[in-house]
Parts: C-alpha cells; sequence; structure tokens
C-alpha cells in the first residue's frame, strides 16, 4: 500500500509512542507537526523525522500533502479539532476519548459521515493480540458461557500541574484511563446478548479540584445477566491494566492487556487445565496504525467506528452523572 501521509497536532509524548514509532515500523510517512511551541514542535520533528514545521495545527490540516490527522492533545481539544479536520476532508486517528462528552461525539460522528472521512479513536489495545485472543477464547466457547468481566485501569498520581487533572481541559480518571476500562467492557457485548447498561458508579473528587475525578469504581450489567466491573484511579500506589474474564467453564486473565508490549501474557484456568498464552510484544500502537491505514487504503473493515466513540462517550457521561459528577464541558476554539 502507498505509504499513509500523516499530520500530527501537538508534540504531546505520547505522540512519539503512539504514532511515530509506529510509523517508522510501517513506512508511513510523517509530514508535517505543530505545536504551540514551535522550539517543542522543532525537536520532535528532529528526533522522529517529521517532514515539515507548520507554524499551527490549522496549517497542518490544511497541508495538500497530507491526508491523515492524529490528535494527541489535550482531551478538551480532541473535539473541536477532530471537527476542523474532517471539515477538510482529513481522515482522523484521534486519541481516546474523541471527545469530551456524549453530544460532541455525535457531532464529530455526524462530520465524518457528512464528509466521508474515517474517524477512528485510538483504543489501540483492540488491535493486539491479546484483546484479540481474549475474545476468541469467549467466541470458542473455551470459557464456556460469560459470567463477569473485570477491567482495571489504576495508576499512580501525575504532577498537580499535569492537564489530566483540569476540568476546563475535559481531565479525570475516567476521561485518561477508565475510558478503557469501560471500553472493554462494551466490546464483550457479542458474547453477552448486547451491550451493557451501568448499574451504579462511585466516585471521588482530587483534593481542592472540586468535579475532577480521582478514582470511580462501576457496575455493570449485560443483557444475558453477565455482570461486569470496572475499578479506575489516577492515585493509585502501583500501576495495574488488567482485565479478568470469568465463564462457566474457566477464566482468563491478561495482566496488562493497555499495554502489551510490557506483559503480553494471557493466562488461562478451566475446570480442566492451566496454562499461559505469550501473544508477543509488538507494540499494539503499531496494529492500530495498520488497521486505520488499511481501513483507508482498501476499505478494511474496522471493530469499532464513530457510533462506537459516541456509545463509549455516553456511557462515560452516565457513570459521571451516576456519580454525582458532571460530564465534562465543551470547548469552544
Amino acid at each position: 500500500m502507498e505509504p499513509l501521509r500523516i499530520g500530527i497536532l501537538g508534540a504531546a509524548r505520547i505522540a512519539g509512542r503512539a504514532i511515530a514509532e509506529p510509523a517508522r515500523s510501517s513506512e508511513a510517512r510523517l509530514v508535517a507537526v505543530a505545536a504551540r511551541d514551535r522550539d517543542r514542535a522543532e525537536a520532535f520533528a528532529a528526533e522522529h523525522g517529521v517532514e515539515k514545521v507548520h507554524a499551527s495545527y490549522d496549517d497542518v490540516i490544511a497541508d495538500p500533502e497530507v491526508e491523515a490527522i492524529y490528535n494527541p492533545l489535550a482531551n478538551s481539544l480532541h473535539g473541536p479539532w477532530n471537527l476542523k479536520a474532517i471539515a477538510a476532508g482529513k481522515h482522523v486517528l484521534t486519541e481516546k476519548p474523541s471527545a469530551s462528552n456524549a453530544t460532541e461525539a455525535a457531532a464529530v460522528r455526524d462530520a465524518a459521515a457528512e464528509h466521508g472521512v474515517v474517524l477512528m479513536e485510538g483504543f489501540h489495545y483492540l488491535f493486539h493480540p491479546v484483546t484479540r485472543r481474549l475474545h476468541e477464547l469467549l467466541a470458542k466457547g473455551e470459557l464456556g458461557d460469560l459470567q463477569h468481566v473485570e477491567t482495571t485501569m489504576v495508576m499512580p498520581p501525575p504532577p498537580e500541574d499535569d492537564p489530566r487533572w483540569s476540568l476546563p481541559l475535559a481531565g479525570g480518571a475516567v476521561m485518561d484511563v477508565g475510558c478503557y476500562a469501560l471500553h472493554a467492557q462494551r466490546m464483550v457485548a457479542p458474547w453477552a446478548g448486547g451491550a451493557p447498561r451501568l448499574v451504579s458508579a462511585r466516585a471521588g473528587e482530587r483534593k481542592r479540584l472540586p468535579g475532577v475525578d480521582e478514582w470511580l469504581n462501576a457496575d455493570l450489567e449485560f443483557p444475558n445477566g453477565a455482570t461486569g466491573s470496572v475499578r479506575t484511579s489516577m492515585a493509585a500506589e502501583t500501576l495495574d491494566f488488567s482485565c479478568k474474564i470469568v465463564g462457566t467453564r474457566g477464566e482468563a486473565f491478561a495482566p496488562s492487556f493497555v499495554l502489551p508490549h510490557l506483559d503480553d501474557r494471557v493466562i488461562v484456568t478451566t475446570k480442566e487445565d492451566h496454562w499461559v498464552e505469550q501473544l508477543g510484544r509488538k507494540s499494539s500502537y503499531a496494529y492500530q496504525l495498520e488497521a486505520f491505514t488499511a481501513r483507508i487504503r482498501n476499505g478494511a473493515p474496522l471493530p469499532i467506528d464513530a457510533d462506537d466513540a459516541v456509545a463509549t462517550m455516553t456511557l462515560i457521561d452516565e457513570c459521571y452523572r451516576s456519580a454525582g459528577l458532571e460530564p465534562r464541558p465543551t470547548t469552544t476554539l
């Protein structure tokens, strides 16, 4: 396939891991980058081989050589800049979540449909063999009928001045890491009779930051009677990004389903046996970029789309409201 020509909005640290490194392995072209601080953009371009540095995000979007935009900006800037890129006819790979709230996510979805571009939300874990194997175990009936799903996304706290603690920047534990835990619950719907519904959610606010969730726990229920539990925090002592799937015949545990390059194990225990599978340390971001490129180049199917982004954001908003907090506000540029 012809290399995908990518423009990057911002020189965020995640951009190096999530797009620059995968681009090298897939031979995609990093055509342009811009940042609020041009020096940072210049340094990022020099480190990662980006062809051009532009003065603004608008210039990256307007560049005729750029066909796809990668958006790693602060959460509050996902929706507005996704809309700008879509209006310019660019495909968009956006960091999760795709918007600040469900209403904004729906506007982004509708714009992508109107302009006929691909919008993909960066739930990269979904493309890695670790998660694919968890789903395969359910699909083949090796775990029996689904009974319970546990997804845990907890991490030590970022610095106090980190944007992830900012309500105006759509921060909070759910927006940063909890969205993975909720999304992974939604992705087992084919083996649970349909999508889960929220039963209850509880949250704790960050000290001196009203409205910003330091942690949130949620209980879910699926149409077939299976249950789900979500635990997310940005104030834990250690990092735990794990997923456990329990069925009538056994269970499967992935200790690091969101960061499988650190731990690629799937541990399976059934009534008859116990074994450990190692599915490879290749970056989940590399698999994600390959899938995004294949969709644009030859229409290959994707396991998630813009409707999925709206459904995830709707569940996030429901969690906030159930826990007594407000969904993140929409940002106007």
